[in-house]
């Protein structure tokens, strides 16, 4: 789950890390009051989406009066903003944070992810932090420094001086970069983070650290737990697709393609997906319904996928492990008669139950194509899809 930048900024500041004053506003009146509170000549207007990039995609203003304030806000709020994490659907900005604006004489980049082949928290910095991290990350990864720290000792005094050193800061700024460190490390691990990343941490002119922005991705397995945090999502940054098979237990993910999967198994599903391309198609999503599926879940997972409507096909790929095939396939005539299928609908079943399955589908009426490999079932697919398109 993420949190915008003004939830993650409040989350910052309980930890004591420095950030800018800033209010959230959901109206050009709102900001510009905002602004007024805050009190200065400079204010920064930033659009709240769960996304990077705003910058470069108009997201992110700034103000030297209370008019332009104003006129900021209103040509952001309502709008979709699209950068290069959203696509060109962009997503909704309902609010903005209007922030003091700040003196900026170095921007750094830093973050903390799990680094999961070393089982340990990564550090992640950079001198050349700002909106082009991801270009130095792809042509100058030289100058990305990573330390990982072991769960078992946590986070080292020498660690964070190898970080500081790294980034060339000096003198005081050594141990505000370490009382920064450490409080990160301890926000991920109290508030059971998948991310946190502050992109720019900056070096303010008068030579202190300051964080200009912030982003933290909650485990969505840790939510439970989390119950303050769970309550700050907001669905209407989320994907409706996705959502909805959340709410049924299934591993979904829209894609841009018109062959609609339904496997069982992710690694299955992604070498589904690899063959529909291989075959010169291209899938719709990516479909996990898993081990435990039920004949309730795979009825939701094909009334999730039949309601794109871009799916001029649909392949059903279920090895029968834990799962029942026969389970499989009446979800599938449930979902299909209630809902309504006039697409082509690819089936391969292998495994537990896997001929009883294949009698339930044969004696259904719904003119399923049968397939004997994943390879006929991919082929068949695309051919199909093409036809129907």
């Amino acid at each position: 789950m993420n949190l915008h930048e003004y939830q993650s900024k409040k989350l910052f500041a309980e930890y004591g890390i420095p950030v800018p004053k800033g209010v959230v506003a959901d109206s050009p009146q709102g900001a510009i009051a905002a602004a007024r509170e805050l009190g200065g000549s400079v204010w920064v207007v930033k659009a709240q989406v769960h996304a990077g990039g705003r910058g470069k995609a108009g997201g992110v203003k700034v103000a030297k009066d209370l008019d332009a304030v104003g006129k900021a806000a209103a040509g952001m709020l309502g709008t979709r903003l699209a950068t290069h994490q959203t696509g060109p659907e962009g997503l909704p900005v309902d609010r903005v944070y209007v922030e003091q604006g700040s003196n900026i004489a170095r921007e750094i980049y830093l973050s903390l992810v799990l680094n999961r082949e070393a089982g340990q928290i990564a550090f992640v910095a950079s001198a050349a932090g700002g909106m082009d991290i991801e270009e130095v990350a792809e042509h100058s990864p030289e100058k990305i420094i990573r330390v990982n720290v072991h769960p078992a000792a946590g986070l080292q005094d020498f660690q964070c001086r190898q970080l500081a050193f790294g980034l060339g800061l000096q003198g005081a700024q050594i141990g505000q970069f370490t009382r920064i460190a450490r409080a990160l490390y301890a926000l991920y691990l109290e508030r059971d983070a998948s991310l946190v990343e502050v992109n720019p941490l900056i070096v303010t002119g008068a030579g202190d650290l300051l964080a200009l922005d912030a982003k933290i991705n909650i485990e969505d397995n840790a939510l439970f737990r989390q119950q303050p945090l769970a309550a700050l999502r907001d669905a209407a940054q989320e994907d409706p697709m996705e959502r909805r098979a959340a709410e049924h237990e299934l591993n979904y993910v829209s894609l841009e393609g018109n062959i609609a999967c339904m496997v069982n198994g992710a690694g299955l599903a992604m070498a589904t997906m690899d063959l529909i391309q291989l075959h010169g198609g291209a899938p719709a999503n990516f479909l996990d319904v898993g081990g435990g599926a039920t004949k309730e879940r795979v009825s939701a997972a094909f009334k999730l996928i039949l309601s794109n409507p871009k799916v001029t096909a649909i392949l059903i790929n279920i090895f029968g492990g834990i799962v029942r095939c026969d389970m499989i396939a009446e979800g599938i005539i449930a979902a299909v008669k209630e809902v309504g299928v006039t697409i082509p609908v690819i089936v391969r079943l292998e495994g537990t139950n896997a001929p009883r399955a294949r009698e339930l589908l044969a004696g259904s009426g719904l003119g399923v194509t049968a397939a004997s490999d994943l390879t006929d079932a991919a082929t068949k697919a695309v051919r199909l899809a093409g036809a129907h398109s």
